[in-house]
């Protein structure tokens, strides 16, 4: 690679992922940890989208938007996930210039895009509960697409700016970025170029993403609480909270793990890296497990198409048995 110090972005060739900085006996735990959670993650998203998309009960704008955000969290995962554990077992660690500059790329154009599709959902629940008699017309089925495109749309811009930003600095002090996957604050660590205006227009992408999603979220949540207080049933109170109590607690996860790790201290490298991975891989774990215990509808769909697979599988085998007992009469 040259010289270090006059060594620029253009004859990058590759990268060294350090990952965690903890002794290689305890490689082989973080692999099998890292392997638990994203075979869980590989279930509950995909089991998610299958449910959503076989069960006629659950064709709605809420559960539209609900099989787009397993869908998200089951890439963004999957562009963190297969490489940190190949890095487990890698002498190297290494990743390409190219590989690295994809998996930024992809990490933050599905990340934004969550953050976008969780303040749509709820504008969706504001909808249902404030507006019920207008809610076919205002959540019908382009209106939900749109909403979808537009979400996938500003990821897209966001992460073209980020990656464009962060891959035209110069990197000079060294090549090894401390962190198990291409990130934006490790990545300055290693650039010998200057860093305000990298910073500055960071700040500014940042505030425009992060500052209307949640403003989003909680005015939806004071018309909601506003309206919910309203309703003279305490039965009636207690299925509009159960309805917004899932995406409550799936956005206080991300939003908390994404602040937690961007108000670390950098002289806490370790501590950074455990708040990511609690928003790189917990929630996309955790979010399948809070829309399927706390919600009833899904429960119900999981629970037929478990009955249905188990009297199927039943069905055949007693089928296969009959059969044989048939074929075995016939050669007598």
């Amino acid at each position: 690679m040259g010289d270090r110090g006059t060594t620029n972005h253009s004859e990058m060739t590759d990268f060294i992922l350090v990952g965690f900085r903890v002794h290689p006996e305890l490689h082989i735990l973080l692999f099998l940890l890292f392997l638990l959670i994203y075979t869980m993650i590989l279930i509950g998203n995909v089991g998610m989208m299958v449910i959503i998309m076989t069960d006629p009960r659950l064709n709605t704008p809420m559960y539209f938007f609900l099989g787009n955000l397993s869908f998200i969290d089951l890439f963004y995962s999957s562009v963190i996930a297969p490489k940190a554990m190949i890095n487990f077992w890698s002498e190297s660690k290494s990743i390409s210039f190219a590989g690295c500059v994809t998996q930024f790329f992809l990490f933050a154009l599905f990340i934004v895009t969550e953050g976008f599709l969780l303040a749509v959902m709820a504008y969706d629940h504001f909808i249902a509960i404030c507006n019920p008699l207008l809610y076919s017309i205002q959540m019908s089925a382009r209106v939900c697409v749109q909403l979808v495109a537009g979400s996938y749309f500003c990821g897209c811009i966001s992460s073209v700016l980020q990656t464009s930003m962060t891959f035209t600095l110069s990197f000079c002090a060294s090549r090894t970025i401390d962190h198990f996957y291409c990130d934006d604050r490790p990545l300055q660590k290693i650039s010998c170029s200057h860093l305000y205006i990298h910073k500055l227009v960071s700040f500014f992408l940042c505030s425009i993403i992060i500052l209307p999603t949640i403003i989003v979220v909680i005015v939806s949540y004071m018309y909601i609480v506003s309206t919910v207080l309203k309703i003279p049933s305490t039965e009636g109170q207690k299925k509009a909270f159960s309805t917004c109590s899932s995406h409550l607690g799936v956005v206080s996860v991300l939003y908390g793990a994404v602040f937690f790790m961007y108000l670390t201290p950098d002289t806490f490298p370790e501590l950074s890296k455990v708040a990511s991975l609690c928003y790189t891989l917990l929630t996309p774990m955790v979010n399948p497990l809070i829309y399927s215990l706390r919600n009833k509808d899904v429960k119900e769909a999981l629970r037929k198409s478990l009955e249905k697979r188990y009297f199927n599988s039943v069905f055949t085998v007693m089928k296969s048995k009959v059969l044989g007992i048939i074929t075995t009469w016939g050669s007598n």
